[in-house]
């Protein structure tokens, strides 16, 4: 059996890297499906699980700036970091130099990276019940302290909202859709038709973003920490979407299934188009 819950979050920073920019940091502007599934293995402690792949995510909200960082970042080499011995101590060395001290160490590099201040994130989770409601125990007791993205990124719960806590009707749109939140659109659908999203005012950013990573040796996708080596691959599933920014009109050149979901007792309401809003 499926269910549905929103999550409510407040992020003070964040930085969901943009992985096809090279000369700065660029931040994708919320984030990818990847990056929320890494946050509900690490909140449960099911690393590298990947039933958490099948949870269907729309992801609305926003942040109120941004701004650009200034930082020096180490500069990896191709067989990345080791541990050597130096002057009769275990060391960290890349490309050939000590990573830390005095003296010549690994190469730096200063790079642009962008962040954003103040995110209001709403994100809506469907999948296995057992599964859903394991999330919302983890996140409501948690054992760690959550993020997502990086580590330094923490969030903040500000509600969990199931079935029972919202309004659902389901209607179709013939002319436009109104989106009064930010959201990840996909441009194409999940069925075997491929049917694209009939968006008229093609005017909004086009991203391609992750929707899961997994990590193999060999054939075999690993299954806990110990089993990482430098062999290890990492092998990203990437969606193309769109992103709408706030208070949107979507006209389309033909009618589209949408999902509305208004919270009780709180002015919010969303709507997700059914075949292309769940990532």
């Amino acid at each position: 059996m499926e269910k549905v819950t929103l999550l409510e979050i407040f992020q003070p920073f964040a930085q969901y890297r943009n992985p096809f920019t090279f000369y700065y940091a660029q931040t994708y502007p919320l984030p990818p499906k990847s990056t929320v599934i890494g946050m509900l293995q690490n909140i449960t402690g099911r690393y590298y699980d990947e039933n958490f792949h099948d949870i269907k995510v729309s992801i609305h909200g926003g942040f109120e700036s941004f701004f650009w960082n200034y930082q020096s970042l180490i500069k990896g080499a191709k067989h990345g970091i080791n541990l050597m011995k130096y002057k009769g101590e275990v060391k960290l060395w890349n490309q050939g130099f000590p990573l830390y001290g005095s003296g010549i160490t690994s190469q730096r590099s200063p790079v642009f990276q962008q962040e954003l201040f103040n995110g209001h994130l709403y994100i809506f989770l469907k999948g296995k019940e057992n599964l859903i409601e394991e999330i919302e125990k983890s996140l409501l007791n948690p054992c760690k302290i959550p993020y997502i993205g990086r580590s330094e990124d923490i969030i903040f719960l500000r509600g969990v909202y199931s079935e029972e806590d919202f309004f659902f009707s389901e209607k179709i749109a013939k002319k436009n859709i109104w989106l009064t939140q930010p959201a990840y659109v996909k441009l194409k659908a999940d069925n075997d038709s491929k049917r694209e999203f009939p968006i008229k005012n093609e005017k909004f950013p086009v991203y391609s973003i992750p929707l899961k990573v997994i990590f193999k040796n060999g054939e075999d996708s690993i299954t806990n920490k110990a089993e990482i080596t430098k062999s290890t691959k990492r092998v990203p599933e990437f969606e193309t979407v769109m992103y709408t920014g706030s208070d949107q009109v979507i006209f389309l050149k033909d009618q589209v299934k949408v999902e509305n979901y208004s919270i009780k007792d709180k002015n919010l309401t969303f709507k997700i188009p059914k075949e292309f809003g769940w990532l």
